[in-house]
This record gives C-alpha cells, sequence and structure tokens, in this order.
C-alpha cells in the first residue's frame, strides 16, 4: 500500500488494462497490425482471437501511450477492419511491466 502520488502527473505511471474489440476484426490482420501499433508505442502485452469473434488481450505501459492504443482500438484498427465497439476493463497502476513484449498468442 501506501497513498499520495500527487507528486506523479497522470501519464508518468504503468498502468494494465485488459481489451476486447467487437465487428469485424477476424481475418484482416487485426492482430498483426495491433502488434505493431503496440510496438512502435513501446507497449508490451498480448492479443488474440476469441472463439465468439472478437479480439481480446491486454495493454501495458505508461499512461499515455496506453491511451494512445486504446484510441487506436477504438477507431482505426488494421485497414480492413469494422470496428464496432472497444471495451477496456481491470485498468489498475503497475509497478513493472509483467510482459517482455508485445505477442500474438495463437
Amino acid at each position: 500500500g501506501g497513498g499520495g502520488g500527487a507528486a506523479m502527473a497522470d501519464g508518468d505511471g504503468l498502468v494494465s488494462v485488459d481489451y476486447e474489440v467487437y465487428g469485424k476484426v477476424q481475418g484482416v490482420f487485426f492482430r498483426k497490425y495491433t502488434q505493431g501499433e503496440a510496438k512502435r508505442l513501446g507497449l508490451v502485452g498480448w492479443v488474440q482471437n476469441t472463439s465468439h469473434g472478437t479480439v481480446q488481450g491486454q495493454i501495458q505501459g505508461p499512461t499515455a501511450r496506453v491511451r494512445e492504443l486504446q484510441e487506436w482500438l477504438k477507431k482505426i484498427g488494421s485497414p480492413q477492419s469494422r470496428i464496432s465497439r472497444a471495451e477496456f476493463s481491470n485498468e489498475k497502476k503497475i509497478e513493472a511491466l509483467e510482459h517482455k513484449e508485445f505477442q500474438i498468442v495463437k
């Protein structure tokens, strides 16, 4: 535990957040583009297809960068994808990254 954190500007700390993206997101290289965007932003985590036609995963990294990928997942995605919505859950501050890289889970 421990309180405080006022001195740390929001955007500097590390966060972890789970995501699920709905729409036409399978068979359109969505995972490959998500991995590429995450690596460009210096984020770690994973992405996978689900059995019910969505893409899900987890993102970890600096808050501001994570926000950028969240926007990307909501609005852009891969060129052929059609995103209906993206949902984010289990957001929490973390002390250290729990993944080595951003990987595609088969």
